[in-house]
C-alpha cells in the first residue's frame, strides 16, 4: 500500500480536494437559507391561514420569493457535488461500499420527490387550492427540505465515524450492517440538529437583515416589523439549539476524532483541567516537535474544556502530541504503533486473497482474525508520517473561534430586535440606524459563521475521507492532474456567475418590494 501511495499524484490529491471543498463552499451557501427560511414561510402562512388577514398572505408571498430564487440555484451545485464522488472519489466511493449510497439514495427517493411535490403547490397553488391545503404543502415542502439534509448529514457522519458496517475482506469494501445505528449514530443526531438549527438562524438573520433595510429606507414598515417579530423568536430557538447541540457534537468530537477537537482549540499538550481558549492568536513558529509556545496571545478558562466534554474538570483531553506520540496512562496510542497495527490488518487481508486462491482454510481463518482485531486502524498502513495526520490547525482554530463568538453576537441580536420590535420601539428608537445596519451586517457573519462551521468539521478530520480507515490520498480517483484543474477553474467560473446572478435577482426583487396590496396604493 505504501508504495501505491508513493506512486500517486499529490497534486491531484489537491487538485481534488479543492475542486470538492469550493464545490461544497458554494453549496452550502444556499442551504442553510433553504433550511431556515422555509420555516419562516410556514408561520407566516400559518398567521394568515389562522387570521385571514391579507397583509400577512402579502408578507409569505414575498419572502417565498427569494426563497425560490435561493432554491433554484442550490439545486445545481448539489446536484455537482454528489456526482464528484464518482468522478474524484472513486476509490472511495468502492470503498464505502453500499453505506454511504444507501442514505444518499433515500434522500433522492423521499426527501428530494417530496420537497419538489408540494414545492410546486406552493408557488403555483395560491388561488388553486384551498387555504389548507396550500399550507400542508408549504409545511410539507420545509419539512422535506429538513429530511433532505438528515440523510445527507447521516452520510456524513459515517465518515467522520463509521460505525454500522462490517469489512468485506473478499470484495474489500464495508458493507452495512445495522443501518438503524448508522441512523442514529450519536454523530449523526448531533450533526443533523446542529445543521439544520444553525440553518434556522442563518435564515432569521437573513429575513431581520432584509427587514432591517425596509426599515432603513422607511419602507414596508409593517412588514419589516411582522416579519422581525417571526424571525427573532424563530431565529431566538434556532441559535439556542445550536449551541446546545453544538456542545454535544464537541462531545463526540472528543470521542471519536480528538485530533480535530486538539486543532479546534490549538492544543499541544493533552492534560486534566485542559483550558478552553475565548480568544487567543497562534504562534505561527509553533509546530508538533518543537517547544515553541503555541500562543502569542490567549485568554481562556482553566479546566472549561475538560468540564464541558465530560462535566468534571478532571477529565484528560489528548493533545495532538498525546495523539502523535501515544501516552500510555491514558491508553492513546502512537501513530507509530497505530500504523504497525494497520500495516498488520492490510498484510492479513492480502494474506486472505491468497489463502482463499489456494483454498487454504487454516490461513483464511488466522488472517480474517487480524483483520477483525485492527481493522479500527486500517487507515493508518496509509500514513506516511506521523505529521500527516495533523489538520491544518491555523485554519480550524480560527475558524471555530469565529463561529462561536458569531453564535454569541447572534444571541444579542435576536434580543435586541425581538425586544424593540414588541415594545414597537424598533422604528422610534434613538439609535435605530445603528441597529438598521446591525441587522444588515447579521446577514454576511451568519455566512461566514456557517461556512466556518463546514471548514471545521471537514478539515478539522484530515487526513481521513473515513475516519481512521482511508486517506484522503487512498480516496482520490487516478485520473489526470490536468483534468480535475481544468473542471476546478471551469466550476469556479460557472458557481461564482450564479452566485452573482443570486445576488442581483434578489437584490432587485428587495429594491422592488413586495407586491402591492390589492386595491390599495399602500407602500
Amino acid at each position: 500500500m505504501t508504495q501505491l501511495l508513493l506512486n500517486i499524484d499529490l497534486s491531484l490529491v489537491d487538485w481534488s480536494r479543492a475542486q470538492f471543498a469550493l464545490t461544497a463552499m458554494y453549496h452550502w451557501l444556499f442551504v442553510p437559507l433553504t433550511l431556515g427560511i422555509l420555516f419562516i414561510i410556514a408561520i407566516m402562512e400559518t398567521i394568515y391561514v389562522k387570521t385571514n388577514d391579507p397583509e400577512w398572505k402579502r408578507i409569505t408571498r414575498f419572502w417565498m420569493k427569494l426563497f425560490g430564487i435561493n432554491f433554484a440555484i442550490g439545486v445545481a451545485t448539489g446536484l455537482i457535488l454528489e456526482f464528484e464522488f464518482g468522478t474524484n472519489w472513486s476509490n472511495y466511493s468502492w470503498f464505502v461500499g453500499d453505506i454511504f449510497g444507501a442514505p444518499l439514495a433515500i434522500e433522492g427517493i423521499m426527501a428530494f420527490f417530496m420537497e419538489s411535490t408540494f414545492i410546486a403547490i406552493m408557488f403555483f397553488g395560491w388561488n388553486k387550492v384551498s387555504k389548507k391545503f396550500h399550507l400542508t404543502a408549504t409545511w410539507l415542502t420545509a419539512i422535506g427540505a429538513s429530511l433532505s439534509a438528515l440523510w445527507i448529514l447521516v452520510a456524513n457522519a459515517w465518515m467522520q465515524n463509521p460505525v454500522g458496517m462490517q469489512f468485506n475482506p473478499i470484495t474489500a469494501r464495508n458493507e452495512m450492517m445495522n443501518f438503524w445505528e448508522v441512523l442514529f449514530s450519536p454523530v449523526a443526531i448531533n450533526k443533523f440538529l446542529h445543521t439544520v438549527f444553525s440553518g434556522y438562524t442563518l435564515g432569521a438573520l437573513f429575513v431581520i437583515g432584509i427587514s432591517s433595510f425596509y426599515l432603513l429606507k422607511k419602507r414596508e414598515i409593517l412588514l419589516a416589523k411582522r416579519s422581525i417579530i417571526i424571525a427573532s423568536v424563530f431565529g431566538m430557538i434556532g441559535i439556542l439549539m445550536t449551541i446546545f447541540t453544538g456542545h454535544g457534537s464537541a462531545v463526540q468530537v472528543a470521542k471519536h476524532q480528538p485530533m480535530k477537537l486538539a486543532a479546534m482549540e490549538g492544543l499541544y499538550e493533552g492534560g486534566k483541567e485542559a483550558e478552553l481558549m475565548a480568544f487567543a492568536i497562534l504562534n505561527p513558529k509553533k509546530t508538533f516537535d518543537n517547544e515553541e509556545n503555541p500562543f502569542l496571545i490567549k485568554f481562556g478558562f482553566k479546566g472549561m474544556l475538560s468540564y464541558l466534554i465530560d462535566f468534571n474538570t478532571q477529565t484528560y483531553v489528548a493533545g495532538i502530541n498525546d495523539l502523535i506520540h501515544g501516552n500510555p496512562e491514558q491508553n492513546i496510542l502512537s501513530v507509530a504503533d497505530r500504523k504497525i497495527l494497520g500495516d498488520s490488518a492490510l498484510n492479513a487481508l492480502l494474506d486472505y486473497k491468497k489463502a482463499v486462491e489456494n483454498d487454504d482454510e487454516v490461513l483464511a481463518n488466522n488472517s480474517l482474525k487480524i483483520i477483525d482485531r485492527n481493522f479500527s486502524h486500517f487507515g493508518y498502513s496509509y500514513v506516511q508520517k506521523p505529521e500527516d495526520i495533523i489538520p491544518h490547525i491555523p485554519l480550524v482554530f480560527y475558524s471555530f473561534h469565529l463561529m462561536v463568538i458569531f453564535g454569541s453576537l447572534f444571541v444579542l441580536i435576536f434580543l435586541i430586535f425581538g425586544w424593540l420590535t414588541i415594545k414597537n420601539k424598533i422604528d422610534n428608537f434613538k439609535y435605530s440606524k445603528l441597529i438598521y445596519i446591525l441587522g444588515l451586517l447579521g446577514i454576511p457573519m451568519a455566512y461566514i459563521a456557517s461556512e466556518s462551521g463546514w471548514i471545521v468539521a471537514e478539515v478539522g478530520r484530515q487526513p481521513w475521507v473515513i475516519q481512521d480507515l482511508m486517506t484522503t490520498s487512498a480516496a482520490v480517483t487516478n485520473i489526470s492532474s490536468a483534468s480535475v484543474q481544468l473542471t476546478f477553474w471551469i466550476f469556479a467560473f460557472i458557481f461564482t456567475i450564479l452566485l452573482i446572478v443570486e445576488i442581483s435577482i434578489m437584490s432587485r426583487f428587495v429594491k422592488i418590494g413586495p407586491e402591492k396590496p390589492k386595491n390599495e396604493g399602500g407602500k
